[in-house]
């Protein structure tokens, strides 16, 4: 099995500009408060039930809050034969480097 790639946020974007899903497994109230545009969110625990939803033959930049839930998903997802990256330091890191936010309602943060 392959290991798992982090990627800073520059390499994200870059990714993600290539057609690359950008998957969001934050918890509902986290993505509410504020994340990227364009990003797919499915809760952490709810990964297993929507891999019908995704792509194999898709890059996959998973993201979460710090990195550590969204490593967990992109190791689950590797397993299963996706192609998939870690956004290392998460949408704090996205956050930091002035990445684009939008929110469901308000100003968009990182909570």
């Amino acid at each position: 099995m392959a290991d798992l790639v982090n990627v800073d946020v520059d390499q994200a974007r870059e990714l993600v500009a290539q057609g690359a899903l950008l998957l969001d497994v934050r918890e509902d109230t986290e993505f509410d408060l504020g994340h990227a545009p364009g990003a797919l969110h499915v809760p952490l625990a709810e990964v297993p039930d929507h891999l019908d939803d995704l792509a194999k033959d898709r890059r996959i930049v998973c993201v979460c809050r710090s990195g550590g839930r969204s490593a967990r998903a992109a190791n689950f997802l590797l397993e299963q034969g996706f192609n998939v990256v870690n956004l290392e330091g998460g949408m704090t890191a996205w956050a930091e480097a002035d990445g684009e936010l939008e929110a469901e309602s308000g100003e968009p943060v990182i909570g």
